[in-house]
């Protein structure tokens, strides 16, 4: 952090009490997240800035009435495109939740559009009321099982490392790679160590022998935890672990009674994916700790994970805490067990109030024609989702609840003339992803299971990480219709009965973001939940956030891409058909 002599002088000066601060906090129980424990005195604060505690007047006064006095809260790793509005609306969604920095990897756009797509991801945050940092995506493609939409080698990240914003290496997902010294992977490793200390993992299924070599090759973070004893195994090899509450997968309640005073600096949170609807009504950040806080964690220790540990994790030097020297990011909450925020500010200025954003007005930036016309589907006819199946059996894809994690099953189908039919009762439906990038006219079939959809079908092209179009459904007809319907709003999500479209939402922007505000998008939203009751499906997780991760083919065990059913553990395709020993 750079800062000239003026501005140098004028916090010593407000900080002896030489001249009144710009605006002073006071009557407040402030939150020591350094000592765990509450102080009281005025805050002063300077050109957006902490300076003192103690004693002071100021041009403007903040009275906290007793509230507590809490810093702000931050994200340590997210995926604005998974709330599918803009980086400008974001910042408005969440900001009342008490989030003003987030750490965000444009992973999903730029599987789409490649640099176009980061920098569409940059430029529209750059004027917003919260500090959104950048990790550049490691991984586009997210492996050489499947097509997306761009390539993106170490040049290509390289020129944008001179972005002050820009922090480091986004999840590496690609293990393989990093094992057996693949060039790209290698280079992009090496590069980013010229320019940044950073480098976050995604160590899903990693046994310890395999986080060693991503801890040797400088990775420092893994979110794709869901047990105890592996983020016990992150711990002992010197990682950060990030405790992920999203819309798909939640591992909070798994992870936390790991968590003690010996440990406890080694632990933030982040939300990872998680959709608009969920990020208004349920929280951000602010969610994460309340549930540890449910769950028996001390509520000041669940605000340090939630400030200082994030900001110490990624060397945000001025973030994270009430004291001289750390931005005047903070909350006033009227409760503490409960995390009841009545008021957030962002470098001292008032941005959200009783639950709703405050701030200055945010100009968004309109996107290009190139990432507004990114569906590339060819016309479908019901023969071209027949999948064979030889005997009684078939390779299913099975679904757990809440989790991004799926399960390979073996089970008996129904079939007719040696094709799969979809079966409501035994909850097995037709799966398909569409290549629609580069007009391949590659088309993936499988069949998933815990969907719980009785009849219609379901589609979109938010599908992890490459993005193409995934549709599931009870029959031909509904599945056709789902897809035609996302080629004609340049992608977006869909819900059909009857062959006709009962709730859809459009996300113009590379298939993955809508450039509507973010209450438009909420009420689109809660119609396509009403019409996912219509067609059967259980409303204890989302059917579209499990449905985005069927085609994730780096997270165990068995998943779907446009080039065929992928089993991770093998890491190879194999066939729906268990008589075919590979595909």
């Amino acid at each position: 952090m750079t800062i000239d002599k003026e501005v140098l002088t004028k916090r010593i000066n407000v900080a002896s009490n030489r001249i009144p601060a710009d605006i002073v906090v006071k009557n407040g129980r402030i939150i020591d997240v350094f000592n765990r424990e509450i102080i009281h005195g005025d805050i002063a604060i300077a050109d957006g800035y902490i300076v003192g505690i103690g004693d002071f007047e100021g041009k403007e006064v903040i009275d906290a009435d007793n509230r507590y006095v809490c810093p702000s809260f931050i994200d340590g790793h997210v995926h604005i495109e998974s709330s599918m509005v803009t980086p400008s609306e974001f910042a408005k969604a969440v900001i009342p939740h008490g989030v003003t920095t987030v750490i965000t990897d444009p992973h999903e756009i730029a599987n789409v559009a490649g640099k176009e797509g980061i920098q569409f991801m940059i430029d529209d945050s750059e004027n917003v009321p919260m500090d959104i940092r950048i990790m550049l995506p490691s991984c586009v493609p997210a492996t050489p099982f499947e097509n997306n939409g761009a390539q993106l080698n170490a040049e290509d990240l390289q020129t944008f490392f001179s972005h002050k914003r820009v922090l480091g290496l986004a999840e590496v997902m690609d293990y393989p790679s990093v094992l057996n010294n693949e060039d790209t992977m290698i280079d992009k490793l090496v590069t980013t160590s010229k320019y940044s200390n950073f480098i976050d993992g995604h160590a899903a299924g990693l046994n310890s022998e395999e986080l060693n070599v991503y801890a040797a090759a400088g990775i420092g973070t893994d979110h794709e935890c869901n047990t105890a004893s592996q983020a016990l195994e992150r711990l002992q090899r010197g990682m950060y672990v990030l405790i992920r509450e999203g819309s798909a997968a939640k591992d909070l309640t798994s992870i936390l009674p790991l968590v003690n005073d010996k440990n406890a600096r080694r632990f933030l949170f982040c939300t990872d994916d998680k959709h608009l609807d969920d990020l208004v009504e349920k929280g951000s950040i602010d969610h994460n700790v309340r549930l540890a806080i449910k769950e028996g964690l001390d509520p000041l220790l669940a605000i340090q994970m939630a400030s200082l540990n994030a900001a110490e994790c990624y060397g945000l030097k001025n973030k994270g805490a009430i004291a001289p020297g750390y931005a005047a990011d903070f909350l006033l909450l009227d409760n503490l067990d409960a995390i009841s925020i009545s008021a957030v500010y962002t470098s001292g200025k008032l941005t959200a109030e009783d639950g709703k954003y405050v701030g200055e007005k945010i100009e968004s930036v309109q996107p290009s024609a190139e990432l507004t016309n990114t569906i590339h589907v060819p016309d479908l006819k019901e023969e071209d989702l027949d999948i064979p199946i030889s005997g009684e059996s078939a390779h299913i894809i099975g679904v757990s609840p809440n989790s991004i994690v799926t399960n390979k099953l073996v089970e008996k189908v129904q079939t007719e003339n040696g094709v799969f039919v979809p079966s409501a009762s035994l909850d097995q439906m037709k799966l398909a992803v569409i290549e629609r990038h580069s007009r391949t006219g590659n088309i993936g079939l499988g069949i998933v299971k815990g969907l719980e959809i009785k009849e219609g079908a379901i589609a979109s092209t938010v599908a992890h990480d490459s993005h193409n179009l995934v549709t599931a459904g009870a029959n031909d007809q509904d599945v056709i219709t789902a897809i035609n319907t996302i080629k004609s709003m340049n992608g977006g999500l869909a819900v059909v009965k009857n062959e006709k479209v009962i709730a859809a939402l459009s996300l113009n922007v590379a298939g993955l973001i809508s450039d509507k505000d973010s209450e438009t998008v909420c009420k689109s939203l809660h119609l396509l939940n009403t019409a996912l009751s219509e067609i059967g499906c259980s409303q204890t997780f989302n059917p579209f956030l499990t449905l985005a991760f069927l085609t994730l083919p780096v997270i165990p065990a068995l998943k779907l891409t446009d080039k065929g059913l992928f089993n991770v553990e093998m890491f190879s395709h194999i066939s729906v058909d268990p008589s075919v020993l590979y595909r």
